[in-house]
């Protein structure tokens, strides 16, 4: 078990970051710290994964996703945290990483697709609210996040080059590099990322079992014969392991291979304004046990799952009129999970055992979307989506605990037509300083791994059968969704406000029980109102001087059963204030939390035993950060985080599990890090 670096109190993290660059202009490093990306597109939220922000930089792609208002992370452990946007998490947030569809291989959600994400490898995040497109897939119900990395083609011979080393709080260590050169006709890029991390700390001093070493290393080659084409071939590796303070397992393999090609042309004709298409291939192999990373506390048991994804996408931009725009396509997507294990002795020869089957999903869809202008201030943006999804049942037979029983539904299939469409109004106010928009989107989403792993009934402690519904009769979930809001930039302020009103389906529940160690869990359909808001506004008040403040609230109800929707988040607010004089900067973020009190205690989301378990007390903490930049190209930046060493827990965390030689007590929430010093340093090379 790690320990060597637990107790550190400086947190340095030393980055030497770069975008994609042709000319030393490109180098310059322009952002210092970003503490609340604000919007400014009609729900859509862009930020700079590379930029430097508080809290502590982020390690994986959900930690990166918790600084935009309107996202929250259930924590387990230090890393592989599911991210929940509007209350809304699992398979109602469709991650993609440069266009491939991720999944986790965990029946327990130790490893969200945002597991395999490493923030700092992308030039992009773009988060894109609410059912309001259909061009990534169908289902969507809270929103699209796309981390991209992007691609200029060079205009002369060239190279880059990043490096990254990360000592931290709690033995914090993290490394990132990235290397690009070519010329105008081809180009290579290389990158390779690593991140390490103790046990750390809550405020009153009691360690978390929350280790984890996490690596990747990616690649590209690439093929530019003029500024309008580009054909590239991407692959990558990932793995690592991380220590978890909810449940009885720790994963010590989150191996990913992934391979993929793209081909983009642009400005092919009038009509024809661009053509792109990728096809990809991943596969995770996920390993987790309960002896690796813990003091064995009865039977070795190891779980190796495994997914490999398929998948393909085709688009074309047209525009026929003036007035017109359409995007147009269709894309192919096939799942497969397996899965082995092993207890006792026969833990030690696991990888000789058979992968046996469990469920498979493939996707075929077709997709539409337009842009009318109305006039030069006024346009209309639609789309239209239709999916044919079917769901087989490999399972022979069901585990629940130490038991074993047949599964009744094992060759099953399932077959479903699904419908997405949008329909939103757009216009510019105050001499294009603004825009407001409003729009209605209706999304249809099929059952995911997580939720068709628990719709067959499963046999309780006390010998009854949990309410569930059978595998063809688990109801796809509806999501009719009316967004409104408004941004506006003029001069010294930029602000954005959007609001939502959802009406919910059969909403897919789960209700979860213990039964022994295990946490077992049926799922059911409800119906459920959703409604919140986000609201941002930055003021550059004086000379060097801004303030920014973010406001996200939701609220949620099961309609069905009269009581609050479970795993919802609180009221939270954010106001930072920072000095910027181009050489030097200072900042500081006060995040309050309000308390969370409409709970449906025992009812919760896909990730292992994720379920409401009381109300939570309301908290607030203050970070404060400084920054450097010597010259153009390097910025160095410094700060600490929970700077009165609170004890505080999010409301959406996991409650913890009992582990040899902690202090956690069973459903007790899992704290947050205390106080957190940092220091970081950007460097860019060409």
């Amino acid at each position: 078990m790690k320990n060597t670096f637990r107790r550190l109190p400086l947190a340095v993290a030393i980055s030497l970051a770069l975008p994609a660059l042709a000319s030393a202009d490109d180098a310059i490093l322009d952002s210092v710290v970003v503490t609340a990306p604000v919007t400014q597109a009609p729900l859509t939220v862009t930020t700079d994964p590379k930029a430097p922000r508080q809290p502590l930089p982020a390690h994986d792609g959900a930690d990166m996703l918790k600084s935009i208002p309107g996202f929250s992370v259930i924590r387990k452990g230090g890393a592989d945290g599911d991210p929940v946007f509007r209350g809304m998490s699992g398979s109602r947030l469709n991650i993609l990483q440069d266009g491939q569809d991720v999944h986790g291989g965990c029946g327990g959600r130790m490893d969200p697709p945002t597991a395999y994400i490493y923030p700092e490898s992308y030039d992009r995040v773009t988060v894109l609210k609410g059912p309001q497109t259909v061009l990534y897939g169908g289902g969507n119900s809270a929103a699209v996040v796309l981390f991209e990395r992007d691609m200029t083609r060079l205009t002369e011979p060239g190279w880059s080059a990043s490096g990254s080393l990360t000592f931290g709080s709690w033995g914090r260590n993290d490394q990132v590099f990235d290397a690009k050169a070519g010329n105008p006709g081809v180009y290579a890029r290389i990158g390779a990322t690593r991140s390490d991390m103790d046990n750390y700390e809550d405020g009153d001093g009691k360690e978390v079992h929350s280790f984890y070493t996490r690596w990747s290393a990616t690649g590209a080659l690439g093929w530019t014969p003029d500024d309008d084409t580009l054909l590239e071939l991407n692959f990558g590796r990932s793995d690592g392991e991380a220590a978890y303070a909810d449940r009885s397992m720790d994963g010590v393999k989150f191996e990913r291979e992934h391979v993929g090609v793209k081909f983009e042309k642009r400005n092919i004709s009038p009509l024809v304004q661009r053509i792109e298409a990728n096809v990809y291939y991943s596969y995770i192999d996920h390993v987790m046990d309960n002896y690796s990373l813990r003091t064995v506390s009865g039977m070795k048991m190891v779980n190796n799952p495994d997914r490999e994804t398929k998948g393909a996408r085709l688009a074309v931009t047209l525009t026929p009129a003036e007035r017109w725009m359409f995007t147009l396509g269709a894309d192919i997507k096939d799942d497969l999970h397996t899965v082995r294990k092993a207890k006792g002795a026969a833990t030690d020869a696991y990888t000789n055992l058979n992968r046996d089957k469990d469920l498979g999903f493939e996707r075929y869809g077709v997709f539409g979307e337009a842009t009318y202008g109305l006039s030069a201030t006024q346009r209309i943006v639609a789309g239209l989506r239709l999916d044919e999804h079917e769901a087989k049942d490999y399972r022979t037979s069901i585990e629940v605990g130490m038991n074993v029983r047949p599964n009744v539904f094992a060759d099953a299939s399932r077959d479903e037509r699904l419908e997405s469409g949008f329909l939103r109004f757009e216009e510019d106010y105050a001499a294009g300083q603004g825009t407001w928009y409003a729009g209605i989107g209706y999304a249809e989403r099929f059952p995911d791994f997580w939720e068709f792993m628990r719709a067959t009934p499963t046999t309780l402690g006390t010998g009854s059968v949990a309410d569930a519904r059978d595998f063809g009769n688990l109801k796809p979930e509806t999501n009719a969704q009316i967004d409104v809001g408004a941004n506006w930039a003029a001069g010294s302020l930029n602000a954005s406000v959007a609001g939502f009103y959802s009406k919910v389906d059969d909403y897919m529940l789960l209700r979860w029980w213990q039964v022994g160690t295990t946490s077992v869990a049926d799922v059911r359909n409800i119906d459920a109102t959703l409604y919140g808001a986000e609201a941002d506004l930055t003021w550059r008040f004086a000379p060097n001087w801004s303030a920014t403040g973010t406001l996200a609230w939701v609220h949620g109800k099961n309609d069905t059963d009269g009581k609050a929707l479970a795993q919802q988040p609180p009221l939270e607010a954010r106001v930072a204030l920072e000095y910027n004089d181009g050489t030097f900067s200072y900042g500081g973020l006060l995040r309050v939390v309000a308390r969370q009190d409409r709970v449906d205690v025992g009812s919760g989301s896909i990730v292992s035993n994720g379920k409401d378990l009381g109300p939570t007390p309301g908290f607030a903490t203050l970070a404060l950060n400084a920054g450097w930049r010597p010259n153009k190209a390097t910025l160095l930046t410094v700060g600490v985080d929970n700077v009165f060493d609170r004890t505080y827990h999010e409301h959406l965390s996991q409650g913890s599990a009992a582990i040899a030689g902690y202090e956690a007590v069973n459903n007790e929430i899992i704290n947050e890090p205390g106080r957190t010093f940092w220091l970081k340093a950007q460097v860019a090379l060409d």
